[in-house]
């Protein structure tokens, strides 16, 4: 009996796997392009009463509780040309456009003024309108797209202005941060918010680090 090893041919319509030079069969759906990995190795930051972040990043701002979450940044962002706000670009939007359009006209501007800003290295603080996800993950691929740091801030609202259909969400975003999970959703940093936490905090500043003298 021969050793020696035995060629096998395979035909074209035997062979498996997928290769990005292997032309479409008839009738094949075109693949969509594969996203970038946004995911980088995230940190929980504890509370303080000033925090720094590097000039240009991006930063989010969630809270369950819409007048809880505007109050904060008003109060603790020192740059407040930084902040875009949805409600702002409705607000700029109301009597221009039609009703039914405000809502997709204010989200583009809001990504367009972000994208812009973004790309040319200027710092850029959005409150969340809710806890969705996919709203976050819209900042941070654009974010990611310019090369900007990512972070988030969760601010906690009293459990009397949660509303029910928010509680899941809040508690998933909560477990998530507090095990150092949002650097999978692209966020170098993170930090929860709550209790006195919340009024201890007295700025945010984007600053390179002070210099030792």
């Amino acid at each position: 009996m021969s050793s020696e090893p035995r060629s096998v041919k395979i035909g074209e319509n035997e062979r498996g796997g997928w290769s990005s030079e292997r032309p479409r069969r008839p009738g094949e759906a075109a693949r969509p392009p594969r996203q970038a990995d946004v995911s980088v190795r995230g940190r929980v930051l504890s509370p303080s009463d000033v925090l720094r972040y590097s000039p240009g990043s991006l930063l989010l701002v969630a809270c369950a509780d819409a007048a809880t979450r505007d109050a904060f940044c008003a109060r603790v962002i020192a740059d407040p040309g930084a902040l875009l706000s949805l409600g702002k670009v409705r607000a700029l939007l109301a009597g221009r456009v039609e009703a039914g359009q405000l809502e997709e006209k204010a989200r583009a501007l809001l990504d367009a003024a972000a994208g812009k800003r973004l790309a040319e290295g200027h710092t850029v603080v959005i409150p969340l309108e809710g806890l969705d996800p996919d709203e976050r993950e819209r900042y941070v691929r654009m974010a990611h797209a310019a090369n900007r740091p990512r972070h988030l801030i969760l601010v906690e609202a009293g459990k009397d202005k949660v509303a029910e259909d928010q509680r899941a969400a809040l508690g998933e975003l909560r477990t998530k941060l507090d095990a150092g999970g949002l650097g999978l959703e692209g966020f170098v940093t993170s930090l929860r918010l709550g209790g006195a936490t919340v009024s201890e905090l007295k700025r945010i500043v984007f600053a390179p680090p002070p210099r030792d003298e």
